[in-house]
This record gives structure tokens, sequence and C-alpha cells, in this order.
């Protein structure tokens, strides 16, 4: 008795027919790679339209290279709490006291350096340890203390305010010394022959384009190990393309004006520093860790105090240094410096993707929160729409991102 075995498997399409064509198949790939990383570009593309909004409003204006520069300087010591304010909300906590620290590590500079005389390098050294010292306090009552973030660093913000006004007894106190003014407000030195680029600008730039294309293209290969969803090839590379551009765009507008400013290469070393820690050390992994689940994260060993308040005593120190970068800037210390400061900070972490429930954010995404506010509050004062209008545009575009966090939640999990 035979039988006979019949070949189920389907035949192949013939070239050019096959199903909705390999246009369509691509299509498809790209809108699910872009579906899966949505929180990831979102604020990305938003910031490019906000960008290209204004840039017609303003009739160009707003891509002036002076006012690129003046873009940078402006929104600095934002861009630097924020880097630390998107750490604590991973974590799971919150910090109100960043802007009355800010205002009082200027104040403690003044006191140094106008009232003291003290050599600007030293003085800062001794504010950053303030500012760490005082994070570490914060740090403590909330890790070991067990007294929740909200209650000790809103105490924390109403205490520093306090200090401020005592340090400088009611009174704006400067000038600060050159070296300090030029941290905040000065540019990278002319080098090399006579263009008409800034040449080290330029130099950074193409640098920083091929570091960037090094590391996604690093990544990529780290998550194909580990068996993990990666983008589409043609997407990844058109991905490589945008981020190519978009350096190239911002520095030859930075270099056909003054150059880099001083501050960005902090902000840089920042962002690449801690975005590091944040992708591949240990600590960074255990703040995500303690933030996402943290019954899980004790039974698994991590160490949650000590992480908690190790990353108090970073935001400490970041609020420190953006207190000088401020009352550098300004060349002046006042009383009244650093206000809403942390609310900026906040309300770019979560632009930036942070979610309230923790264990979510990047550092990236802290930048470009920042500078979505920073593009907001530029482009409205350039086309004249008033400080009531921005405040009220501002949290309405707040509202949007928490609100876009929450759909993309709930989306994937249903």
């Amino acid at each position: 008795m035979s039988t006979e075995v019949t070949d189920k498997t389907p035949a192949a399409a013939p070239p050019g027919k096959s199903g909705a064509g390999s246009g369509d198949g691509l299509l498809q790939l790209m809108l699910d790679g872009m579906r899966r990383n949505m929180r990831q570009y979102g604020m990305l593309i938003a910031l490019g339209l906000i960008v290209a909004l204004f840039a017609v409003w303003t009739d160009g204006d707003l891509l002036l290279p002076r006012n690129v520069s003046n873009l940078v300087l402006q929104n600095s010591y934002i861009l630097i709490l924020a880097i630390g304010m998107m750490l604590v909300i991973i974590a799971g906590h919150i910090d109100l006291s960043v802007g009355s620290l800010t205002a009082f590590v200027g104040s403690m500079a003044a006191v140094f350096m106008v009232r003291n005389d003290m050599p600007w390098p030293v003085a800062v050294l001794l504010c950053l340890a303030v500012g760490a010292l005082a994070g570490a306090i914060q740090g403590w009552f909330i890790a070991y203390g067990g007294i929740p973030s909200f209650i000790v660093t809103l105490a924390g913000m109403l205490t520093f305010r306090g200090l401020t006004e005592i340090f400088l007894e009611g009174q704006t106190l400067g000038p600060f010394p050159k070296g300090l003014q030029k941290v905040a407000n000065g540019f990278m030195p002319e080098v090399g022959p006579e263009t008409n680029y800034h040449n080290l600008t330029l130099l950074l730039g193409f640098g920083l384009i091929a570091l960037v294309v090094l590391q996604e293209v690093r990544d990529r290969r780290r998550q194909k190990e580990f068996a993990l969803d990666v983008l589409p090839v043609k997407l990844f590379a058109l991905k490589l393309v945008a981020l190519g551009s978009a350096i190239l765009v911002v520095t030859m507008l930075l270099a056909s004006y003054k150059g880099a400013p001083i501050v960005l290469l902090i902000l840089g070393a920042l962002l690449v520093g801690f975005g590091y820690v944040m992708r591949n050390a240990v600590i960074g992994r255990h703040i995500y860790a303690i933030g996402g689940n943290l019954p899980a994260a004790k039974l698994s060993g991590v160490r949650d105090k000590k992480v908690t308040f190790l990353v108090f005593l970073n935001m400490g120190m970041l609020a420190a240094l953006a207190g000088l970068v401020f009352a550098a800037r300004f060349n002046a210390a006042s009383p009244k410096a650093g206000l809403n400061f942390e609310l900026e900070a906040i309300a770019a972490s979560f632009i930036g993707g942070a979610s309230m429930s923790g264990g979510v954010g990047t550092v990236l995404g802290a930048i470009i929160g920042g500078l979505v506010l920073g593009v907001l509050n530029n482009g409205m004062n350039l086309v004249g729409i008033g400080t009531d209008w921005q405040q009220v545009i501002k949290g309405m575009v707040l509202l949007a991102a928490v609100g876009f966090d929450v759909w993309n939640k709930r989306k994937v999990g249903s």
C-alpha cells in the first residue's frame, strides 16, 4: 500500500508580483519600526517641526548663526539641570530644590570671589563641593530616612532660598572674574588658516558625526547579539543620515558665527558621560531598575538606598554647576536667581520622554526636551508673543507630552 506525499509548500510568487510588492513591505517595516520607537523619536520629530515652524514664522531669524549661539547660551543651565533631573525621575523620585540650590550656590560663589577675592578655580571647586553636600544631605533623608523626596526637596527649596537671601543680604552681588565669565559666555579660540568658518568648530562637528555613527553601529551590533529588536537596515541608515545632517547644520551655523560656545563643550561632555553611564555602567542599570520595579530590584540584590543617595548627590553637584554658569552668564548673583528652574527642568525631562512612574527615559531625551522648551521660548520672543501666552503654550506642550506618554503606554499594553 503506497502513500502519496503531496508537497504543501506554497509556490514562490513571480518576480514583481509578491503580494503588495517589496516597496510596500519596506514601508511597512519602517512604519513598524517607528511605532516601536515612538517614545524615542516622537519628541525629536516634534523638535524638528517646532524649529521648522518658527523658522518660517520668523522669516529665518530663528536659524541665524547669532541666534543659534544665543539659544545655546540662554538654555545651558536648564539643560544641565535637566540631565540630573532625568536621572532623579528615572529612579522614581522628584527634586523641587534645584532652582533654590542654583541660587544658593551662585550666592556662595559671589561671597567667595567678590567679597573675599578667592581665585575663581578654587571657588568653583568649593561651590561644586557645596552642591554635592547639599544633594547628599537630601539624598540621605530620602534614602536612609525614608522621607518622600517631594517633602525633602520641598523643604530644601525653602531652606536654600532663605540661605540665599541671608548670604546676599537681599542685594545683587558682582561682578565675577573674567575667567569665570568666559566659561559661561565665551567661545572656542580661533586657530588655523583664515577661512569663512571657525576651524575648531568644524573639526569638532565632523568628529562628532563620526563618533555618533560609530556609536549607533556599535549599539545596533550589541542589540543583535542579544537578540533584541533593531531597526530595519534602511530605516537605520535613514536615522544615521538624519542625525549626521542635523549635527552638520548646527556645526555650520555655529562655525559661521564665533564658533562653539565653551558651555556647549561642557554640555557635550555631560551628555556623553552620563549617556554612557546610563547605557553601559552598573549604576545606570540599577537606576533604571529601582525606578521600574523597586521590589524586584531589591530581590535582585540592588542596593537601592545607596543608588538613591548617589542620584541626589549627583543632582546637587549638577545644580551647583548650573548655578555657577547662570551667575557667570549674568555676571552677578541675585536673591531672585533660579526662580522656576526646577519646573523647567522637570518639564524638559517629561517632554523628553521620562515617565512619572519611573524607570523610563534617556539623557539625550532630557536634552531634547530642554531644547523644545528653549526653541519655544526663543521663537515666541522673536514673533512677539507675550510672556502670559508663552506660559499657556508651554503648559499645553507639557500636557500633550505626558498625555502622549500615557497613550503610548496604554497602546503598548493592549
